[in-house]
């Protein structure tokens, strides 16, 4: 028995012998009131005071329950002796108070379930049967001021009779009693283990919907929400402690087609799906995936299960891959053509110059012959560079060191056509090498083409920052090291910036927005990154500047 149960336990035990005494109190009163002379007087409220004055030591001993188990055997026993002098002092076998043997005897089953039963039975049993015997050997008659004398005992072969009866009323009872405790002990235990399992089935549950990384709301018929996940908190930004009982419709921004469809018992089919353009309470436009079915009990619909996912990025990747899915079947054909335009433009941009050196032509001629020779070169160099974005060449990897790579980068662009007075190129490398496996070629094109176009960003001046850091590893100055999983590379100016809306169109070919340019500088970029496994942040606000962000992964995996 656990030290907490055992206190409630005597506790009762001395509550319920408070009440017993009283009871005899007000017993004892009501027949002195109506047969004076009936009960001893002197003896019988005196063991009514020494039962509350017990009833009150047991009380103040009850704080220290715990420590001393060894109370409920002693309470027991005294409450046994004590129901034996009241049979004493009212007529020893002639007293109506031999039953009172039986509230002790039931104490104990409490307590100390069957053995406690029993032993208690058998304590009362011999304390009774003592008493009886002590009577008829004339104990009692030098007591008659303190006990009261039946006028007449019954024969002994009636009194045996009586004392046996009573002997096996109290053995049957402690037996009932204690089989009756044990059994509600047991019930109490399976109880128990049943609460706690359900306990932990219902927080395994909660766990496993708090778990999901989807969002799960539950609704009644009508409609109102009863539960909200985690996962459905992060995805709308709303807390479930301020939806709940709110229309799911609402809280979840459902079409109104959707709503029709949910009023109407999901028009007979077992589940709906929709996608649709959700505003976050924080101000975030998602693209939400919604499915909804019918919440089932074991009593039919309850109201509807609503699961949904945040697909931005998700349904930004299926654009992607259908993005390159067509620039593939177009670059393949358009770098067909472009090498069939090639070999005659070659040999028209030759036989130009040829001419332009034999005939005897006016200032006029010969610039627009010269107009005609640049465009050609122009045409020639914007057909290269289609060929090296659709068609490209096997790269060459090595284990590079591109913090060497972005000084070399800074260091030619300072000295290039491209940076003009006012452009500050600065290069922001670690102290130590950066370990990556790749194209040495194809990393200072990715860093060429994005510096490029930061300074045609900025054409009233500005300061460009080159930068390069391992991703997420400890620098490695010992060339005898493995190489890094992966690294970041990071171009930032100041210049005119870009929308928000042509952010995403920025990697496409042909997209330039400068005069100068092919418009396939940063698709080349792009296309390179992708074959490293990489991605490409693009962060910008307009008239301060842009930042790109490469994060190349592990070395040539995608090559």
């Amino acid at each position: 028995m656990v030290p907490s149960e055992r206190r409630t336990r005597l506790l009762r035990l001395i509550a319920g012998r408070a009440a017993i005494a009283t009871l005899l109190l007000g017993s004892g009163v009501l027949i002195e009131a109506n047969q004076p002379g009936t009960l001893p007087d002197r003896s019988f409220y005196s063991l009514i005071g020494l039962a509350f004055f017990l009833t009150a030591l047991w009380a103040a001993a009850l704080p220290k329950a715990d420590r001393w188990p060894w109370q409920a055997d002693i309470q027991l026993a005294i409450d046994a002796t004590v129901v034996s002098a009241f049979i004493v002092v009212t007529g020893g076998i002639a007293s109506y108070f031999s039953l009172l043997y039986v509230l002790p005897i039931i104490a104990a089953a409490s307590l100390m379930r069957r053995r406690g039963a029993l032993l208690l039975a058998t304590l009362s049993s011999l304390l009774y049967g003592g008493l009886v015997l002590v009577q008829y050997e004339g104990g009692f008659a030098g007591a008659s001021d303190w006990i009261l004398q039946p006028s007449a005992l019954p024969v002994p072969r009636v009194a045996v009779y009586q004392v046996v009866m009573n002997v096996l009323a109290f053995l049957a009872v402690g037996l009932l009693a204690g089989s009756l405790a044990e059994r509600l002990r047991r019930a109490g235990a399976s109880l128990e283990s049943a609460s706690t399992e359900i306990a932990n089935l219902q927080a395994y549950s909660n766990d496993v919907i708090e778990s999901l990384t989807s969002g799960l709301v539950t609704t009644d018929t009508a409609g109102r929400i009863l539960s909200f996940n985690h996962a459905a908190e992060a995805i709308t930004g709303r807390q479930a402690a301020a939806v709940i009982g709110q229309p799911a419709g609402d809280v979840l921004g459902l079409s109104e087609g959707l709503r029709q469809v949910l009023a109407h018992d999901l028009a007979g089919t077992p589940s709906r799906r929709e996608d649709y353009l959700y505003r976050a309470a924080d101000g975030r436009t998602v693209e939400i995936g919604m499915a909804v079915a019918h919440l089932l009990t074991p009593g039919g619909k309850k109201g509807f299960l609503l699961t949904f996912q945040d697909i931005t990025d998700m349904k930004r990747l299926e654009r992607e891959a259908r993005m390159r899915q067509r620039l593939a079947a177009v670059g393949e054909m358009a770098a067909g053509i472009a090498h069939e335009i090639r070999n005659p433009l070659a040999s028209m941009s030759g036989s130009l110059q040829v001419l332009r050196e034999e005939l005897a032509l006016n200032q006029d001629q010969a610039q627009l012959m010269d107009i005609v020779l640049r465009e050609s070169q122009r045409l020639n160099d914007t057909i290269r560079n289609f060929l090296n974005y659709a068609r490209p060449q096997q790269p060459s990897i090595a284990r590079i060191d591109l913090a060497r790579v972005v000084s070399d980068t800074a260091r030619l662009l300072r000295h290039s056509a491209e940076a003009h007075e006012g452009q500050v190129i600065e290069a922001d490398v670690p102290g130590e090498p950066v370990w990556f496996e790749a194209d040495e070629n194809q990393m200072r094109q990715i860093l060429w083409n994005l510096a490029t176009n930061g300074l045609r960003a900025m054409p009233s001046g500005g300061r460009l920052r080159l930068s390069v850091a391992a991703d997420g590893q400890p620098g490695a100055a010992d060339p005898g090291r493995p190489a890094r999983p992966g690294a970041v590379l990071e171009v930032q100016d100041e210049g005119v910036g870009i929308p928000a809306e042509e952010i995403d169109a920025v990697f496409q070919p042909f997209h330039g927005s400068f005069a100068r340019g092919s418009g396939l500088g940063l698709a080349i970029v792009h296309r390179i990154v992708s074959d490293y496994s990489g991605t490409i942040e693009v962060t910008s606000d307009v008239g301060r500047g842009t930042l790109v962000r490469v994060r190349l992964g592990v070395a040539g995996s995608g090559l």
